[in-house]
Parts: C-alpha cells; sequence; structure tokens
C-alpha cells in the first residue's frame, strides 16, 4: 500500500481503520460512505472504499478484519498508512484492555511513527456506552506526545458524529508535519467537560 506525495496539501491519503472484531469498523466506513445500513459479517481479509474530506482530500480506505486470527496480518497494511482510524466498541468495557493493547502494538510499529491516529468510540447511542473521558484515560491518550491524536464519539447505527469524524481525518492530515503538542485538552476539559465528553478530545484542539 502505497500513499501519494505531492508538493502542497495532498489531494489523496491511505487511512487505516482497525479495532477488534465487532467494533462497528465496516459498518462505520458503509455508514460515511452514504450507504444504507445492512447486515455485515465479519471481514476476512479488508474492505477499501474511497470517500472525500470537506476539503475535497480523497481518503482511501482499509478496512481491516480484527479478528484475533487476523491481528498478525495488521502490519502489512501499515506501510504507506497516513492516518490510522482505530475504532472502539463503547459497550465492551470486557476487551478493553485487549483493545487498548492492540492499538499500542499497532502504534509502535516502525512504519506508523509520527503518524496521526483517530479513536472512534462507537456505538455512543447504547445505555451502557462508556463516556468519552473514561476512555481516553483507559487509553492513556494524553500520554501520548509523539504525534496527533483525536478521540471522538460517534454511532455507526444512527450516523451521530461521522461527519464531525470524517473533519477529524481531514484535520489530522493537515496538522501531520505541524502538530504542536499542549496541554490544552485537559484545560478544556475543566473548562467545559460536558462539552468534550459530547464531541471530541484531542491535544491540539477542542472542536465545539
Amino acid at each position: 500500500m502505497g500513499s501519494v506525495n505531492s508538493q502542497g496539501p495532498k489531494a489523496e491519503a491511505q487511512v487505516v481503520i482497525m479495532g477488534l472484531d465487532s467494533a462497528g469498523k465496516t459498518t462505520l466506513l458503509y455508514k460515511l460512505k452514504g450507504h444504507q445500513l445492512v447486515e455485515t459479517m465479519p471481514t476476512i481479509g479488508f474492505n477499501v472504499e474511497s470517500l472525500k474530506t470537506p476539503a475535497r482530500v480523497t481518503l482511501t480506505c482499509w478496512d481491516v478484519g480484527g479478528q484475533t486470527p487476523l491481528r498478525a496480518s495488521w502490519k502489512n497494511y501499515l506501510e504507506g498508512a497516513d492516518i490510522l482510524v482505530y475504532v472502539l466498541d463503547s459497550t465492551d468495557e470486557a476487551r478493553l484492555p485487549e483493545a487498548v493493547a492492540e492499538l499500542t502494538e499497532v502504534l509502535d510499529d516502525p512504519h506508523m511513527a509520527s503518524i496521526p491516529f483517530l479513536v472512534l468510540a462507537n456505538k455512543q447511542e447504547a445505555p451502557t456506552a462508556l463516556p468519552l473521558l473514561e476512555i481516553r484515560d483507559r487509553l492513556g491518550l494524553e500520554r501520548i506526545q509523539d504525534r496527533c491524536w483525536e478521540l471522538r464519539g460517534c454511532s455507526a447505527l444512527t450516523g451521530v458524529g461521522l461527519p464531525e469524524a470524517l473533519q477529524s481525518m481531514g484535520s489530522l492530515l493537515r496538522s501531520h508535519n505541524h502538530c504542536v503538542f499542549s496541554s490544552n485538552a485537559s484545560r478544556s476539559e475543566k473548562e467545559d467537560k460536558s462539552s468534550v465528553a459530547q464531541e471530541g478530545v484531542g491535544p491540539n484542539r477542542q472542536e465545539a
């Protein structure tokens, strides 16, 4: 998998979508694509779809299967990636440590050095969904200072939060080469925790 390099802002980018099985990756991708909600089967291998950001950057999205036997092959999709989208099932608290371990392994891959990532906490429509602030803390995101990142809540079922997720992908791509790390997120959290929990949180910006 290669990425398109050119002078100035990139018109195309490679996006790798990963996460544990049943996190909702394929449903989320199809919803972003504008398809009607369909019943999906566990992904064996990968799906590929193209999306456009509001800034008209074409995103080639690789939706990689998340079942345990397939995760050993995740490293084969990382070379040339411009951004990682990691999808979590917000209702699956029992497997959250497993999801954290897999995310850490992906970020530690040499091909992922400085590559920005977006964590999408899916299934936020469910009453049992963990809140974003708790997910952020349990993932240890605030300790990650070597790359740009954002955390957003969404629902692949209802579509809530997906337009903002697409905007975040574009923002992370633009900020890749001039990411300024600060404690803005923690300061913003103190100022308005409800806004962070509903929208998103990252070290460079608070979406409102």
